[in-house]
């Protein structure tokens, strides 16, 4: 009689492994941009965040804030080092996968790297942030009509 109590609590528990595990699986593969967004809310509370990408490690963020600006935020074990990117303080570059980005950052050479992503869509729309956050400066004592 106790058998079949034995077999019940074993396939039961089973069960409950696999779905855990399963579950596991899911949350590693959505990256916890919750936290990322409070860390880096606390390094710069004057700034709104319109939109985030993570990489596809999920070792770094690259942020899109609301006055058209960019930042950065990489993983340092349990916190971000979070930075915001000036006007004409980076470079950026396609890398050879086609799903990454080469970026330069002029202040913070420390940050420099090679960051793949998820999709080349997202690759395209960072891109994009990056480029939106370059403005090169203009010598208006050369030219006046600039």
């Amino acid at each position: 009689m106790i058998w079949p109590i034995v077999i019940i609590c074993i396939l039961l528990a089973g069960f409950f492994y696999l779905r855990m595990r399963t579950r596991a699986e899911n949350d590693r593969q959505d990256p916890d941009t919750g936290l990322a967004i409070l860390d880096f809310g606390r390094a710069f509370p004057e700034e709104a965040i319109r939109a985030i990408h993570a990489t596809a490690d999920e070792q770094a963020y690259f942020v899109r804030l609301y006055d058209g600006k960019a930042g950065f935020m990489i993983s340092q074990g349990h916190h971000y080092a979070c930075h915001v990117i000036e006007a004409g303080k980076v470079n950026v570059k396609d890398a050879p996968s086609g799903q990454g980005l080469a970026v330069h950052f002029i202040d913070f050479p420390q940050l420099d790297g090679t960051y793949e992503f998820r999709t080349a869509q997202i690759t395209a729309e960072v891109s994009l942030w990056l480029l939106d956050s370059f403005q090169p400066q203009l010598d208006l004592k050369a030219d006046p009509s600039a």
